[in-house]
């Protein structure tokens, strides 16, 4: 099956070209608007897939605000159109993060729409790259559905690591590469040369869980769930690791 899964991945790639020589000439920032969009209609459909999933990962978010410090600070490394906000305890702070500036507009409106929480900023970063957010000042970072788009998860775990206050929890729902032996590590594969680019860098085929694990937080609560979505993006890893 890997000899045909390599064939097919090389077609699939060599389809490819045009999209790979806009990138290359800059030409592929139009899609930044229309994504976008794009993710506000989908990440609705997501959340309602997802909700008692999400409702459950975050309930425990007020044990990470430490005593004396005021209130809960949490920081979304690729917030996207705002689709957690819901699910965070009344009364803390948000700093939200995102490399697309086009998704400052749905941030605005969810903003609206979840008065129970206070909002700091929204800083237009990488999340390999977010100096402007100070060493060890927030007691939580959030990033769901973000390790499968970023250059360098590595690099991205060591700035929520840096970011967060000792004792304070990095949450995390990401789709993840399925097991070597099924069809649907088979399709992802083969469709990932294409779902590169019709999914704004988005990799199916990351074994994100190695990474967590060897991010260097003291303690790591990690599951791998099915999620009630199309076969591609089915595997999931879910939970939260403390620094």
């Amino acid at each position: 099956m890997k000899p045909l899964m390599n064939v097919l991945t090389f077609c699939m790639t060599v389809l490819t070209l045009p999209l790979q020589l806009i990138e290359a000439l800059g030409l592929y920032r139009w899609y930044k608007g229309f994504f976008a969009l794009l993710m506000s209609r989908i990440s609705a459909s997501y959340n309602k897939a997802m909700n008692d999933r999400k409702r459950n990962l975050f309930s425990n978010m007020t044990d990470f605000k430490r005593p004396g410090d005021g209130p809960l600070i949490v920081l979304e490394i690729g917030c996207g159109t705002g689709t957690n906000f819901k699910y965070y305890p009344s009364g803390c702070k948000v700093i939200c993060t995102d490399p697309n500036h086009h998704f400052q507009k749905y941030l605005e409106r969810s903003m609206g729409e979840n008065g129970h929480l206070s909002f700091e900023r929204f800083v237009v970063s990488s999340g390999e790259d977010m100096g402007s957010i100070e060493d060890e000042s927030v007691d939580v970072v959030v990033a769901t559905l973000v390790l499968c788009t970023v250059k360098n998860i590595p690099r991205t775990l060591q700035e929520a690591h840096r970011m967060l206050k000792p004792g304070g929890a990095f949450y995390f729902l990401e789709h993840v590469v399925a097991e070597p032996s099924s069809w649907t590590y088979f399709c992802q594969h083969v469709l990932q040369p294409m779902w590169y680019y019709f999914g704004d860098g988005c990799e199916l085929t990351r074994a994100t869980w190695t990474d967590l694990e060897a991010a260097g937080f003291s303690d790591l609560k990690l599951r791998h769930i099915e999620a009630p979505l199309t076969f591609l993006i089915k595997p999931h890893i879910i939970g939260y690791a403390v620094k």
